[in-house]
C-alpha cells in the first residue's frame, strides 16, 4: 500500500562511480525509513522503487550526516532491508535451479558429490577453501557433478554488507536477480 511519502516526486537516483550495477535513490523525509532525515534507497534497478521499503531496497544509508558527526555516512551506516534477503535467495535458488550460472555449474562438476557453497563475489576464497561466514549465501547439495537446487539452504549467518562492501553476485544469478527484482517492481512491491 502506497505510503505518504511515497505520493511525491520520483526520487533523485544515480548510479555508485564504483559499482555500475547499484543505483542509489534518494527519498525526501518523512519516509517510512526516516522521519527527519533523507535516505538513499540502494537498489540493483536503475529506476527509482515504487516506494522507499519496497522488497527491490537492498537497504538504506543516510543521505546526510547527522549533526555532531564528522565524518560521512559509510557502509556502518547501512540498514538492511530483510524482504530484499526473500527475492535474493528466490533468485539464488531459481538460477540454480535451471542452471543460469556458469559459475555454480563449474563449482558443481569440480565438487562432484557433497555441499557446496554459494558464495558471494566480494572476497572470493582461495580456491579449495571455504569463505567467511558473512560471504556464504547458501548451500546446496551437489550429486555426480549436478546441483540439487531443492537441497538449497540459505546460509543466516549471509550479511548484505560487509567492510568489503555490498552484495556482488555471479553474473548469471546478478541478472535472474535483477529480473525477479523488475517483475516486483512492475508489481509495485
Amino acid at each position: 500500500m502506497p505510503h505518504s511519502s511515497d505520493s511525491r516526486a520520483p526520487p533523485t537516483s544515480f548510479p555508485d562511480p564504483e559499482r555500475p550495477d547499484l543505483f542509489y535513490h534518494l527519498f525526501e523525509p518523512p519516509s517510512d525509513v526516516s522521519h527527519t532525515a533523507p535516505v538513499f534507497a540502494l537498489s540493483f534497478l536503475s529506476t527509482p522503487p515504487p516506494s522507499v521499503r519496497s522488497c527491490t531496497v537492498i537497504g538504506w544509508l543516510p543521505a546526510s550526516t547527522p549533526r555532531g558527526k564528522e565524518e560521512d555516512a559509510g557502509l556502518n551506516d547501512f540498514v538492511e532491508n530483510a524482504p530484499f534477503r526473500d527475492v535474493l535467495h528466490e533468485a539464488i535458488q531459481g538460477a540454480l535451479q535451471d542452471g543460469a550460472d556458469d559459475i555454480q555449474k563449474n563449482g558443481a562438476i569440480q565438487t562432484q558429490v557433497g555441499w557446496m557453497h554459494i558464495h558471494d563475489q566480494r572476497n572470493v576464497p582461495a580456491l579449495g577453501r571455504i569463505g567467511d561466514v558473512d560471504d556464504i549465501l547458501a548451500s546446496v547439495r551437489v550429486e555426480d557433478g549436478e546441483i540439487l537446487a531443492e537441497t538449497y539452504q540459505a546460509m543466516p549467518s549471509y550479511r548484505l554488507c560487509t567492510a568489503d562492501g555490498l552484495t556482488q553476485l555471479t553474473d548469471g544469478i546478478a541478472a535472474r536477480l535483477k529480473e525477479l527484482l523488475g517483475d516486483r517492481a512492475a508489481r509495485g512491491l
